[in-house]
């Protein structure tokens, strides 16, 4: 294995070719905006990945189809917040704070990871396997202290890739620890939703966030919704999902060791997501479609409910990481044909 540090210094407007072989070619530049991007390409298609802010996926490419979300972005933007460059294929949420914030909460939408202006970042490339890995040292005073390891591994004429995180807590004291993979995946009309956990496992979110403005038609449909048996399988109502709908399966280490969730599109590929459950014991499903943002996100694999860090205090289902203790965990997502 050969090991690439990556430098600011190397992206430029320009697309400069990094590495190339006859399985990979890795590109570097940097948008208008400023933030440096990796392009990773195989012989299925290609990642973004900005090595430097979060290590978040900008852009998901495989067997002729767009993976990501329908946005307002036309490029990432310098933020210190995920609502100002909401239109990635997916981000580190988390970690000592997740999900929407309550009125009481005292975090921004997701936490401080999404947008980490990352410590250093390399590629480990071997003949038949790329990763980008990076390290962000959060440490505040009288605060908490972490290393977060996040890396995205690519294998030659895979349509498949490994989104993992690794975190240390380097503190003489306990720190909370909530993490989502948080993947934006595309809206395909008509795609099929399925899972290996039972259907009643999936239920559908009933408070409503401050970021959600509910219509009336909204609140007749997510009323229609309450009262059947499994949640939505098919996307074919798509003027029903604005503002969003949003389903959570919780602790689904009782139904599977293995979590595997899928979605299949009308041209017959399937867009998949394999998870270990000892790791994730929590999921959401989030569907929204307006003019302005088209999200078909079958599966976000976390530790617990996006609901800010009080409701998981709340609910029993914050994680604790002793002194110098590591978690790792480690998401499989991608098409197949």
């Amino acid at each position: 294995m050969y090991k690439f540090p990556l430098s600011k210094d190397v992206f430029q407007p320009t697309e400069r070719t990094l590495i190339e072989s006859d399985e990979f070619k890795v590109t570097g530049f940097k948008y208008n905006s400023g933030v440096e991007a990796i392009k990773i390409e195989n012989s299925k298609g290609h990642l973004v990945i900005l090595p430097f802010m979060g290590q978040m996926i900008w852009d998901a490419f495989f067997i002729g189809e767009d993976l990501c979300m329908e946005n307002m972005f036309s490029e990432p933007k310098m933020s210190n917040e995920i609502v100002g460059t909401y239109g990635c294929f997916a981000f580190h949420s988390g970690l000592i704070r997740n999900g929407c914030p309550s009125s009481q909460d005292d975090h921004p939408l997701h936490g401080e990871m999404p947008c980490a202006k990352m410590d250093n970042a390399w590629l480990e490339i071997s003949e038949d396997v790329i990763t980008i890995k990076g390290q962000y040292e959060y440490v505040m005073g009288f605060g908490d202290h972490y290393l977060a390891t996040p890396s995205i591994r690519l294998e030659a004429q895979s349509s498949l890739f490994d989104i993992c995180m690794q975190v240390q807590n380097l503190a003489s004291v306990v720190m909370p620890l909530q993490y989502m993979c948080h993947m934006n995946t595309a809206y395909f009309a008509n795609a099929q939703m399925t899972q290996n956990v039972p259907d009643d496992v999936i239920k559908l979110r009933e408070t409503v966030p401050g970021h959600v403005k509910p219509t009336s038609k909204w609140l007749d449909f997510n009323e229609s919704l309450k009262i059947q048996n499994r949640p939505i399988q098919t996307l074919s109502t798509p003027e029903m999902y604005d503002p969003e709908i949003v389903y959570f399966a919780d602790e689904l280490s009782l139904y599977t060791d293995k979590a595997e969730f899928e979605m299949k599109i009308d041209n017959g590929k399937k867009l998949v997501t394999y998870f270990d459950t000892n790791q994730f014991n929590y999921a959401t499903r989030w569907i929204l479609f307006n003019g302005d943002q088209k999200v078909g996100a079958y599966v976000l694999p976390a530790t617990c409910r996006p609901e800010g860090h009080l409701a998981a205090q709340n609910s029993g289902s914050l994680i604790y990481l002793k002194p110098k203790e590591i978690r790792e965990f480690k998401v499989t997502t991608g098409i197949v044909a």
